[in-house]
């Protein structure tokens, strides 16, 4: 250890998990594309007998699966365990699970095979029946039916967004091909009318620039003067004005679709009973109405600074509404990947990383952070608090960590409801000596001798 100080840690008595035989009648499958690897485990024919593996390869469609299935119940099988290998252990999963199998997912991390012992499909299937019939594999988390069918309708919407951002970004390098400096003049061409108008009028063969400007909002920065002024020049060939076309009609496409696919998703919240909120009444609908005694679940989320009603129904597709699947908040965040990992090997502690987690649920929580900073509340004063001293970034990967934690005390309470503590919460909590004591110590480190005096008396 070196000069190291070896730091006494006192003995403490830490509650172990059973991992002797925990299922009598176990499966595993090792996922491909085409088929499967299957090993039942079974108990020894004879008493003190030796446990029995049956080790079968499977197609993978759904006759074949569905006659796995029936010889898995004919066997009693407790239990069936499978790597999360891709998209292809869907069609496994929810056939095995529609047939009254208990099955879980695992991380293929934790059934990984043993190094030095050879590694094939039927050996990797009967390890994985090993490791379930004694609990060593945790379960991943699946969301139930109907969160499943939000969740592929929240991606799509997230794809289609995605999409459309980038057909506005060819569509600039377009038309800075054109010496069209449009882009500069306004903040944005997404979502601005008076782009939508410019273009438009560009695509059916407008060229003087005086007319275009004159198509621009008179609350354009820098005024109708500087539309002009970034089309002066243009040279705007008929490919141009072709190509033009295609985006706009391409953009007004996607925006339809993503206007479509929120309505889509909202029907598909309110069909959920657990999402539903309860009136006045104690009658429970998806529109309790004034005076409700619970809120939908949507909209308790949307009450949290920088979460849009649509980014709270997203929210909900990653995490579900049973919060009972995570213990507490600090589970969720780990499932997430907003928790850092921790690196300690004697008395080297390395950099902690964060963990692969649900990449949409974390961009969620991010963009809701970055709504959160541009507003006076607790969630905004704390990304501004933490960027002075963390950076920007890790500022709102902070930020994002406390809107889940928000999100998981709502969805595990119905009746909770979101209250901001303001901005100014963490500087009345700070104790007033302790500021005087970092005020002056900073002082003195400037070589200054201050003298104080207290202005209330």
């Amino acid at each position: 250890m070196g000069n190291a100080r070896a730091r006494k840690v006192p003995a403490q008595l830490v509650e172990d998990e059973d991992y002797q035989l925990r299922c009598e009648r176990v499966a595993g499958i090792d996922v491909a594309k085409a088929k499967a690897d299957v090993c039942t485990r079974l108990p020894p024919a004879e008493p003190g007998g030796r446990r029995r593996s049956r080790v079968e390869e499977v197609p993978a469609t759904a006759r074949d699966i569905l006659a796995l299935a029936g010889r898995l119940l004919a066997d009693g099988a407790e239990l069936v365990a499978m790597e999360s290998t891709s998209d292809y252990r869907r069609i496994w999963y929810y056939l095995l699970e529609g047939a009254g199998l208990r099955v879980q997912l695992v991380n293929p991390a934790h059934a990984r095979q043993l190094a030095g012992r050879p590694k094939t499909d039927r050996l990797d299937a009967q390890w994985i029946a090993r490791l379930t019939e004694m609990g060593l594999l945790r379960p991943s988390f699946v969301p139930p039916p109907e969160i499943r069918v939000l969740r592929d309708l929240t991606r799509t919407r997230l794809q289609l967004v995605r999409d459309r951002t980038r057909e506005w970004q060819r569509l600039e390098k377009l038309l800075e091909g054109a010496l069209v400096k449009l882009s500069s003049a306004l903040s944005s061409l997404a979502g601005t009318r008076t782009a939508r108008d410019v273009l438009q009028a560009l695509a059916d063969g407008e060229t003087s620039p005086r007319a275009l400007a004159g198509l621009a909002s008179a609350r354009v920065k820098g005024g109708r003067q500087a539309v002009g002024r970034s089309l002066d020049g243009m040279q705007v060939q008929p490919h141009h004005r072709r190509l033009i076309r295609v985006h706009l009609d391409h953009v007004a496409f996607l925006d339809r679709e993503v206007s479509a696919l929120d309505d889509e998703i909202a029907a598909a919240l309110d069909a959920i009973p657990a999402a539903a909120g309860i009136s006045a009444d104690g009658v429970p609908s998806p529109d309790p109405g004034p005076g409700a005694r619970v809120l939908p679940a949507a909209q308790r989320l949307a009450e949290i600074p920088g979460m849009s009603p649509e980014l709270a129904r997203a929210v909900i597709a990653g995490t579900g509404l049973d919060m009972t699947r995570f213990p507490t908040a600090g589970h969720l965040v780990s499932w997430a990947g907003l928790a850092p990992v921790a690196r300690q090997s004697g008395p080297r502690t390395g950099k902690p990383k964060k963990g692969h987690g649900n990449a949409c649920l974390r961009g969620y929580c991010t963009q809701a952070a970055n709504g959160a900073a541009r507003t006076d509340t607790f969630l905004g004063e704390r990304v501004r608090r933490l960027s002075r001293r963390l950076g920007g970034n890790k500022a709102k990967c902070a930020v994002a960590r406390s809107v889940l934690v928000i999100t998981w005390h709502l969805l595990a309470d119905p009746e909770a409801r979101f209250h901001d503590l303001g901005p100014g919460w963490h500087h009345r909590k700070t104790s007033r000596d302790r500021t005087i004591r970092t005020c002056l110590r900073q002082l003195h480190a400037l070589g200054l001798t201050v003298e104080l005096t207290d202005t209330a008396a």
